[in-house]
């Protein structure tokens, strides 16, 4: 019988469901950017829409604060891993935002996709920050 090295000790620290959150965040504004788009250049029906950027936002805000209340987390890795990401998914949602405005979404509709964007922004490099560094050592 082996015993339980350290690293199997690092690496099973009881962690919130923060990327099970950001997720399920990210899921519900790709739905609602698939309604949105489905509609362009018409104007889209916004309650569907609105109410998954709702559920997405409150998603988001429950996962940030879970992470927050994290005591022993590599807050080292995981900022740098965020920044990069959110470079490359700011740069991303520009694009897609374009691509709506382009499209001659104005008004309402283009306020709902902003939003969207903005969570799409922002729960990917979560996700994949906090995936990193939840099994990078704390210290």
């Amino acid at each position: 019988m082996h015993a339980p090295s350290a690293h199997a000790e690092t690496t099973e620290r009881p962690m919130p469901p923060v990327g099970w959150l950001t997720s399920a965040a990210l899921a519900c504004v790709v739905v609602g950017g698939i309604l949105l788009a489905s509609y362009a250049p018409r104007v889209a029906p916004l309650g569907v829409a609105t109410a998954l950027l709702v559920a997405a936002a409150l998603l988001m805000i429950a996962a940030v604060t879970l992470l927050s209340r994290i005591k022993e987390f590599a807050w080292t890795t995981f900022v740098l891993v965020f920044k990069w990401a959110l470079l490359a998914y700011a740069i991303t949602a520009g694009m897609i935002e374009f691509a709506f405005a382009h499209d001659h979404t104005r008004g309402a509709s283009l306020v709902v996709v902003t939003l969207m964007l903005v969570v799409f922004a922002t729960s990917v490099p979560t996700t994949i920050a906090f995936t990193v560094a939840r099994y990078a050592d704390p210290g």
